[in-house]
């Protein structure tokens, strides 16, 4: 088979990544698009011999989820300003054997968030010291908006706080604080611990703006909650698509089919599927 004609491949790795949705995103926009490629999830432990696989079987393009976001940076050629300056890696791209990591989390949140209203000016919670609350920190505060991060660990907390020079509350204190937004960066609350919220119920006021990135359940404890307290609600799903569609571009050169992949995600979702 001519390199031409052969499959281009990409995938995600994550531990776990059973419940990722990214497949039948990506694969659906290769299909519309006719782009000869295969998107592959991958449970993987060890994200070092992992790389080494990127290398080996010539995997154009990788995802990059919980656990690995942080620690696959020492394994790659380059890393781009943009993840540099967040501190962690949402997506690799194979470029003639150069394997450059970059981040398109930020660039996701930022897109769902302002669906919903302006970022500017606004104070917003980022749940979490991760690197998906570096990612978005970083893409609120681009955005204009006013973080203040949150975190049980206070160390974690107060180191992210300082690298992004924000504010920084411990999560038992969060009764205290005074925000517009919410964004819950953890996985409290990713199935099978769906009845767990990273918040306390009375925190949520009507008029916030509550955005979980988790997006397996689509409608987690945290965003019942909000509902009940007359919040306006962001479900995880948003944010997956907005930055695979920023991945997918990156990967393909080619502009992103976001509103076909939001409905081939959706269709999975259904119930029965």
């Amino acid at each position: 088979m001519s390199d031409r004609l052969r499959p281009q491949l990409y995938g995600i790795f994550g531990h776990p990544v059973g419940h990722s949705l990214s497949p039948v995103m990506h694969n659906a926009a290769f299909r519309h698009l006719e782009i000869e490629a295969c998107y592959v999830p991958f449970d993987v432990a060890d994200i070092e011999a992992a790389v080494q696989a990127v290398r080996t079987l010539d995997i154009r393009g990788v995802s990059i989820t919980v656990p690995h976001k942080i620690s696959i940076m020492p394994y790659l050629d380059q890393i781009d300003d943009a993840a540099a300056k967040i501190g962690a890696v949402n997506t690799v791209v194979n470029r003639d054997g150069v394997l450059t990591g970059t981040n398109t989390d930020g660039i996701g949140a930022v897109r769902a968030l302002s669906e919903k209203g302006p970022i500017q000016g606004k104070r917003v919670a980022v749940v979490g010291a991760g690197g998906a609350a570096r990612a978005i920190g970083f893409g609120v505060q681009s955005a204009g908006g006013k973080v203040v991060v949150f975190n049980r660990t206070v160390d974690r907390g107060r180191k992210l706080a300082e690298d992004l020079g924000c504010e920084f509350v411990p999560l038992s204190d969060i009764m205290q604080a005074d925000t517009e937004i919410v964004v819950n960066a953890t996985t409290v609350g990713m199935h099978p611990n769906s009845e767990k919220s990273p918040l306390p119920f009375e925190f949520l006021k009507p008029g916030m703006i509550v955005m979980d990135a988790v997006y397996s359940p689509l409608k987690t404890r945290l965003l019942e909650d909000a509902e009940a307290r007359g919040c306006t609600q962001i479900n995880g799903l948003n944010m997956l698509i907005y930055q695979g569609a920023a991945q997918f571009e990156l990967w393909t050169g080619k502009k992103a089919p976001a509103d076909l992949m939001l409905k081939a995600a959706e269709e999975r979702r259904k119930p029965g599927r």
